[in-house]
C-alpha cells in the first residue's frame, strides 16, 4: 500500500491518495482544490481512481470534489450527518467567506456512511470512527493493519481542529479524540488535513489541546 499527499488551496488542505496493491485501485480522500493538480498526481502515478472519501464537508475539503468525481466517474462517500453540506454553500462554510471566487456546491454524495466500525470499499478495510466536535460529522479512518489514520480536522501536530464554527464544540471534540485516538498504538502515524503528519505518542506527549494545557 501506498500514500500520496497535496497540499492545496488557500487554507493548504491535504489531500490523500491511498494505493492499493491491485491495479493501482487508489482511495481520493478530501479533494479540497487545485483539481489540475490533484489529475496530475492520478495520471503521473498511473493510479485507478475508485472512490473519493470525505472526511468532513467543510469547504477547503471539497473544493474540487465534482471535477474528480466527475474526470474518473467515481462514487463520493460522505457521513450522512453532513448530508445537505456539499450542495449548501452556507453549510459547508464557503458561502461565509467572501474572498472565495466562488461558492462551492457540489452533487450530493452517492454513498452515505452512518454506522460506523468496520468497512470496506475494494480492496481496503479500514475502521472509520465519529468525532464530531470540529464539524458535525468528522470521521476518521483508521487502518490498524497498516499503522495509520486519516484523520481530516480532527487533530493535527500540536493542536486539534477550531471548534468556533457552527456545531463546534470543543468538549466533543477532546473526549472523542480520546475515545478513539490516543488508545490508538503510539507509532501509528496520524494525517492530518492540514499540516505534517505525526504520531499518536508525539501528540499524548506534547499536544497541549490533550493534556489540558491548552482550549
Amino acid at each position: 500500500m501506498e500514500l500520496y499527499a497535496a497540499t492545496v488551496g488557500q487554507i493548504q488542505e491535504n489531500c490523500y491518495f491511498l494505493v492499493g496493491d491491485n491495479n493501482r485501485d487508489t482511495l481520493i480522500f478530501d479533494p479540497g482544490a487545485e483539481a489540475d493538480t490533484l489529475k496530475n498526481i492520478v495520471e503521473e502515478n498511473d493510479l485507478n481512481p475508485i472512490a473519493i472519501v470525505l472526511t468532513h464537508a467543510h469547504y477547503d475539503h471539497i473544493g474540487a470534489l465534482n471535477e474528480i468525481r466527475d474526470t474518473y466517474d467515481i462514487p463520493v462517500y460522505q457521513h450522512i450527518i453532513e448530508k445537505e453540506w456539499l450542495v449548501d454553500p452556507a453549510q459547508n462554510g464557503s458561502g461565509r467567506h467572501p474572498e472565495l471566487e466562488d461558492v462551492i456546491s457540489t452533487k450530493p454524495a452517492d454513498v452515505y456512511l452512518e454506522e460506523m466500525g468496520d468497512y470496506s470499499i475494494g480492496e481496503f478495510t479500514f475502521e472509520m470512527q465519529h468525532v464530531p466536535g470540529h464539524s458535525p460529522g468528522s470521521t476518521v479512518f483508521i487502518f490498524k493493519d497498516n499503522g495509520f489514520a486519516i484523520v481530516g480536522d480532527v487533530i493535527f501536530k500540536g493542536s486539534v481542529g477550531r471548534t468556533d464554527f457552527p456545531y463546534g464544540s470543543h468538549e466533543t471534540l477532546i473526549k472523542g479524540i480520546h475515545k478513539y485516538i490516543t488508545p490508538l498504538p503510539g507509532d501509528t502515524v496520524l494525517f492530518p488535513g492540514h499540516g505534517d503528519a505525526t504520531t499518536v505518542q508525539e501528540e499524548i506527549d506534547a499536544n497541549p489541546f490533550l493534556n489540558g494545557a491548552s482550549r
